[in-house]
């Protein structure tokens, strides 16, 4: 996985530079976030979570979560807006 996670990063900054914005933006949001857990598995064996969200009154228990996983869904939801609105730019 770390490998796959550092081609991934290597490849997604490679072609940036034909991407649009938002693609841009997403690409280097998934890369940094790909290469902060690959970094976590060559120096710890694993991904550490640190952010742990409960809400005591309520019972609810989200999954813990860091910050490479934030920006790689980050990166993601950017990304795919910049397919969506490419599309609709096509369209019109």
């Amino acid at each position: 996985l770390t490998v796959l996670a550092i081609a991934v990063a290597v490849w997604l900054i490679w072609k940036a530079p034909r991407f649009h914005r938002f693609e841009r933006m997403g690409a280097g949001l998934i890369a940094g976030g790909a290469v902060g857990n690959a970094l976590d598995r060559i120096r710890f064996g694993k991904v550490v979570d640190f952010i742990d969200v409960f809400v005591q009154t309520w019972g609810l228990h989200w999954p813990a979560f860091n910050i490479a996983d934030a920006a790689i869904t980050i990166g993601a939801l950017l990304w795919f807006y910049s397919i969506l609105a490419e599309r609709e730019t096509e369209a019109s």
